[in-house]
């Protein structure tokens, strides 16, 4: 059983769930302002907690920027507050009033005439400690630290002057800003950038994840994300969302604990499943490689690998262990049909992956891999040639499990009528998945994965690094050797394709950190999968 914390750092909701839990939590009888004493709270002392760090990091100003000085007070910063007219302002109030008693320099830019009643109150209380309080950004003094709590959650309409000019004049300061629960500006489920949108350089999301986290038009605003959890019951979390499709995180312990470890005691190769990739091409060799290696490091208990037949040397040597398939080519040197072994058919495999490096020209055995009663993984060439078959009406004949990991632009041809892929990645994926029957991957900075009910993961972080030719190749070797080797457990099938993305993600981020993001060649990433469980 997840513990607590576990399982609220799964969860992410959008604005109208989110205001559904704290009308629970409210009607439950906790009262807003106690609540927004104890979420300012937690806000000012990770502040504090980062603060001094912060003030040891040197900043790269550039020449025509506007230099702000460091304050020689008491606790060594100059901090602006950022109050907006609703609750997210009467937090960032109290955030203020908290730091003045621990002696930062503190002054509150408040640009609104109305406000929320608590959100008054909280800023008459500043006034009254002597914090000065300013209405324009021209009237600001230098600082250190801004903390943005102009706008909370749940905006929906485009930012118009002057807060827009504000907001703007806010980002080209040479300052590090935080923002409260999410940049001021982003809307809340899309991630879109209405008007304009403070550019965080940390965001402190409030309670639950909000799904603009994990949209990635969204993510050069956010900064470095965390989550500040106020203890928000599950029942509350539960009660909202029980009637919904969920949409999760996939974090590291449910990843670790969905891959085939520890395996038995007594087992053989058969039993840790079989896996057929069907992959390459005389023009694209190296797909058939890097996914070859992404499969053994997934460690599936058998491996084949069908190649047109003046690939079968290379394979073998690169992959010794594997049982490398030749198959009659065409002219062109891609795969013309299967050449299995004998009394080895399709349905012998536990999971077949088709795909990177075949060319269109390969179009018959795609076809021959999709009429198969078997789990099938389809990428690269495997997509484009299902496109062309038509791909909703050819997947809603299949009866066993299929898994689609196409990127923005094979999405799109794909399924040509959804137009959101770009701007809402979640409910594209859930439109694809529901459509077409399969469990659908859409590749990004976050990655979302979605079942045809509804349901969706989506991996938190990520790396440019993997934005080279061939990583997914890799990621689709490591897919099939997990789908393979879970044949025989009760492991639901979009945990699997979640598991296998984030572990792909966390060998990009290590071998990132070790080689730089330009450094992380798809060959040097199969190298490093295995150092993520370490």
């Amino acid at each position: 059983m997840e513990d607590r914390q576990e399982q609220i750092s799964q969860v992410v909701v959008t604005a109208g769930q989110m205001r559904d839990i704290e009308k629970r939590i409210f009607a439950a009888g906790m009262p807003v302002v106690a609540l927004m004493e104890k979420v300012a709270g937690l806000i000012a002392r990770r502040i504090l907690e980062i603060s001094p760090t912060l003030l040891q990091n040197t900043f790269s100003i550039p020449a025509n920027t506007r230099f702000l000085r460091v304050s020689p007070q008491a606790g060594g910063s100059r901090i602006g507050i950022l109050v907006g007219p609703g609750h997210n302002g009467g937090d960032a109030l109290v955030v203020a009033r908290e730091l003045h008693f621990r002696g930062y320099e503190v002054w509150i830019y408040s640009p609104f005439s109305q406000l929320k009643e608590l959100t008054s109150q909280h800023l008459q209380y500043a006034q009254s400690l002597g914090i000065p309080i300013y209405q324009t950004v021209g009237q600001l003094p230098d600082s250190d630290l801004l903390i943005d709590g102009l706008f909370g959650f749940g905006l929906e309409r485009n930012l118009t002057d002057p807060i827009a000019s504000a907001i703007n004049q806010l980002n080209e300061l040479s300052v590090p800003i935080y923002s409260i629960d999410l940049p001021s500006g982003l809307h809340t489920d899309t991630g879109v950038v209405l008007g304009t949108a403070i550019r965080a350089t940390r965001t402190f999301c409030l309670g639950l994840w909000k799904l603009a986290f994990f949209q990635d038009q969204a993510l050069e605003y956010l900064g470095k994300a965390e989550l500040i959890d106020f203890d928000i019951p599950l029942a509350d979390v539960e009660a909202v969302l029980k009637d919904v499709p969920r949409i999760k995180r996939i974090t590291a312990t449910k990843a670790l604990a969905t891959l085939p470890l520890p395996r038995p005691a007594v087992t053989h190769k058969y039993k840790e499943g079989h896996l057929l990739l069907i992959c390459g091409s005389r023009r694209y060799a190296g797909g058939s490689i890097l996914t070859g290696l992404g499969a053994r490091a997934s460690g599936v208990g058998m491996l084949s690998i069908a190649v047109p037949e003046s690939l079968k040397s290379i394979l073998v040597s690169h992959l010794p262990e594997a049982l490398i398939v030749g198959c009659p080519e065409t002219e062109t040197g891609a795969n013309a049909h299967l050449q299995l072994p004998e009394n080895t058919d399709l349905s012998s495999f536990n999971a077949i992956a088709c795909g990177p490096g075949l060319t269109r020209d390969a179009t018959p055995i795609v076809q021959e891999a999709i009429a198969v009663d078997r789990p099938l993984i389809l990428d690269a060439d495997g997509l484009n040639i299902l496109a062309q078959m038509g791909a909703i009406a050819t997947l809603k004949k299949r009866q066993a499990v299929t898994i689609l990991t196409p990127h923005t632009g094979e999405f799109q041809r794909l399924f040509p009528d959804i137009a959101n892929a770009k701007y809402d990645r979640v409910k594209a994926v859930q439109a694809a998945a529901g459509q077409s029957g399969a469990v659908v991957l859409l590749k990004g900075a976050r990655t979302a994965i979605a079942n045809p009910q509804g349901g969706v993961w989506i991996v938190p972080e990520s790396t440019p690094a993997l934005a080279r030719g061939g990583s997914g190749d890799v990621l689709t070797g490591l897919l099939g050797g997990l789908l393979a080797q879970a044949a025989t457990k009760q492991i639901p099938v979009e945990d699997i394709v979640a598991t296998a993305a984030w572990w792909h993600s966390q060998a990009g981020i290590i071998a990132a950190q070790e080689r730089t993001e330009l450094g992380v060649d798809a060959f040097t990433l199969t190298q490093y999968l295995l150092k993520v469980l370490t």
